[in-house]
C-alpha cells in the first residue's frame, strides 16, 4: 500500500509530545512491511533547511479566499529510506514553537497554519505525481486532509483513496472562533456536514471524526473510555454513533532506543538473564539525585509532565497530596523528573528541602530519563487519564515494575499483581484519590520487603513482554484494509 501521514510533528524534527514519537516509528515500522510509507508536515523554525532537500520549483496551495505560494523540502526518517516531506511557508510556520509559545499558548492564526497543511497535502501529491491508497492523519491540526478527501478531493486520482484519522489526546482539540472557518477552504455548506460545529464554534477533531472513514485511537481501552463523558471531552456521543468504526491499537515501543541490553545512557547493560547488573544503575541513579546510597532500599521512579491529567495534584498537591507522606513513612526513595506547571515545579522544590529520601531534577534529560527507567524499583504513573503511555512499557522493558492507575493505556499493559500467586507484572489502583496512591505504593513496598520472590518472577516477566511496534502496524494494516473495503460498498 501507499501510505501518506500527514501530522503536526514527527522526531526527530519537531516533537511536543508522545504523537511524534508514534508517527516515525509506525511510518517505519509499516515501510518495514513492504509498504510506500511517506510523511508530510510543517517545516518550523527549528528545522534547519541547510540540513534538507528542496524539491525544485515553487507550490501554489489555494486554502480559502487566497493563492499561497510555499516551497517544498525533503529528507529520509534518519537511518530509513522513509521520505519526509516540510512544506515550507515563512509566515506560517517560521516562528518557535508548534502550536505556540510560553506567552501564546496557542497561536491565534493556527486554523490558517494547519488549514495550509491540509490543503498542501494534496498538492504535494499532485507536485511527486503519488497517489495514496492511505491517508492517515494524527490529531486536529491534520484534520484537514480527511475532512477536504470526503467533501472536495475525492475524484480523480484520489478517487479511491481511503483516510483513516487517529486520536493520540482528544483533551486537544483544535476550537476556534468560527469567523475563521473559510480558512479551511470549504464551503459553509460543509461547516455542519463535516462536523465542523461546536457550539458556535469550529472544532478541527471533531470535523476529523464525522469524515474519516475509519477511526483509531492509540490503545483499546482509551478507545472504550472516549465514548463516556468522563473521558470523552464533549465528543463521546459521536464517538458512540462511529464506533463501529473506531478501533484501538496499542502504539510500540522503540526498541532500539529503549532496551536495557545497549542503552549507552545507563550506567551498566543488562537483561533478564543478567538482572543483577540492575544494581549499578540503582547506584548510579542514588549518586545522580544526592540519595544515600543503598541497594536494600526500593526505588520509585517518577518521569512526567507536570500537568493535571498526570495525577500531579493529587501526589505532590501541598494541602492533601501523598508524596510527602509516602516519604515519611514508607521506607523507601523516591526520584522525579519533570517540568509543567509552576505551582508543581516550587512544590517539588519544597519536597527536595524537606525530605530526605526525595529528589527531583526540574526540567527533561533524556540520559537521566534513561537512568531512572534502569536504576529504580518502581515506576510510578497514577495518571488521571493516559490514551496510552510509555513510560510504563519502558519501564517492564527494563525490568522495573510500574505503579498505575486503571486507565487507557496503562490498563492495556500492566497485568495486576496477585500477592497469593506472585502473578503480574505490576501494581494497579483503581481510583485516583491520594489515599489510593498511598495505599498502593505501600503494596508494592510491602512486596519488595516481603515478597522479594515475586518481584524478580515479575521483573523477568515484564521484560519478556512485546512491546515492539511490529505488533502495532499488522493491526493498522487491517484498518487500511477495512478502510478501502469501505470505499467499494459505498
Amino acid at each position: 500500500m501507499k501510505i501518506l501521514m500527514v501530522t503536526s510533528e514527527a522526531v526527530p524534527f519537531a516533537k511536543t509530545g508522545g504523537l511524534a514519537d508514534a508517527v516515525s516509528a509506525l511510518s517505519l515500522a509499516l515501510a518495514k512491511e513492504g509498504h510506500d510509507v511517506r510523511i508530510v508536515m510543517p517545516r518550523y523554525y527549528r528545522i534547519d533547511r541547510s540540513k534538507l532537500e528542496a524539491l525544485p520549483g515553487p507550490m501554489g496551495v489555494h486554502p480559502g479566499y487566497q493563492e499561497i505560494w510555499t516551497g517544498v523540502y525533503t529528507a529520509k526518517l534518519p537511518g530509513t529510506s522513509v521520505p519526509v516531506y516540510f512544506i515550507d511557508h515563512e509566515q506560517s510556520y517560521g516562528r518557535d514553537g508548534i502550536y505556540g509559545v510560553p506567552g501564546e499558548t496557542d497561536f491565534n492564526d493556527n486554523p490558517q497554519r494547519f488549514s495550509l497543511l491540509g490543503h498542501a497535502t494534496f498538492q504535494l501529491c499532485r507536485k511527486l505525481e503519488w497517489y495514496p491508497d492511505v491517508i492517515h492523519a494524527h490529531d486536529w491540526a491534520a484534520a484537514l486532509p480527511v475532512i477536504l478527501l470526503k467533501f472536495n478531493e475525492r475524484r480523480g486520482n484520489f478517487a479511491k483513496t481511503a483516510s483513516v484519522f487517529t486520536i493520540h489526546n482528544i483533551g486537544y482539540q483544535g476550537v476556534y472562533g468560527k469567523h475563521l472557518y473559510p480558512y479551511t477552504g470549504l464551503s459553509w455548506d460543509h461547516f455542519y456536514a463535516a462536523g465542523f460545529e461546536d457550539w458556535d464554534r469550529m472544532n478541527f477533531l471533531k470535523a476529523g471524526i464525522i469524515s474519516a472513514d475509519k477511526l483509531t485511537t492509540v490503545s483499546p481501552t482509551y478507545a472504550k473510555e472516549i465514548q463516556h463523558p468522563e473521558f470523552g471531552f464533549r465528543m463521546d456521543g459521536i464517538l458512540r454513533y462511529r464506533s463501529g468504526d473506531l478501533t484501538g491499537i496499542l502504539n510500540g515501543v522503540d526498541t532500539d532506543t529503549w532496551n536495557p541490553a545497549k542503552d549507552p545512557l545507563i550506567a551498566k547493560t543488562y537483561d533478564s538473564k543478567s538482572l543483577a547488573h540492575k544494581a549499578a544503575n540503582k547506584e548510579a541513579l542514588q549518586k545522580r539525585m544526592g540519595l544515600p546510597v543503598d541497594p536494600d532500599v526500593p526505588i520509585v521512579g517518577i518521569v512526567t509532565r507536570l500537568t493535571d491529567q498526570k495525577g500531579v495534584s493529587e501526589l505532590f498537591g501541598p494541602t492533601y497530596g501523598s508524596a510527602h507522606r509516602i516519604c515519611e513513612d514508607i521506607k523507601l526513595q523516591m526520584v522525579v523528573l519533570g517540568a509543567g506547571e509552576l505551582w508543581c515545579e516550587h512544590e517539588l522544590e519544597s519536597l527536595n528541602n524537606a525530605l530526605p529520601n526525595f529528589s527531583a531534577y526540574i526540567g527533561y534529560d533524556e540520559g537521566l530519563s534513561h537512568l531512572i527507567e534502569a536504576g529504580s524499583d518502581f515506576f510510578l504513573m497514577p495518571s488521571r487519564y493516559e490514551p496510552c503511555g510509555l513510560n510504563q512499557m519502558y519501564s517492564l522493558i527494563y525490568g522495573t515494575l510500574p505503579i498505575v492507575r486503571k486507565t487507557g493505556g496503562l490498563a492495556d499493559t500492566v497485568e495486576n499483581y496477585d500477592e497469593k500467586t506472585g502473578a503480574g507484572t505490576g501494581f494497579v489502583l483503581e481510583h485516583l484519590t491520594p489515599q489510593s496512591i498511598y495505599d498502593t505504593v505501600g503494596w508494592a513496598a510491602y512486596a519488595w520487603y516481603n515478597k522479594r520472590d515475586h518481584i524478580e518472577a515479575m521483573r523477568k516477566r515484564g521484560m519478556g513482554l512485546d512491546f515492539g511496534w511490529n505488533v502495532s502496524a499488522k493491526a493498522y494494516e487491517a484498518v487500511y484494509k477495512d478502510a478501502l473495503k469501505s470505499l467499494e460498498t459505498r
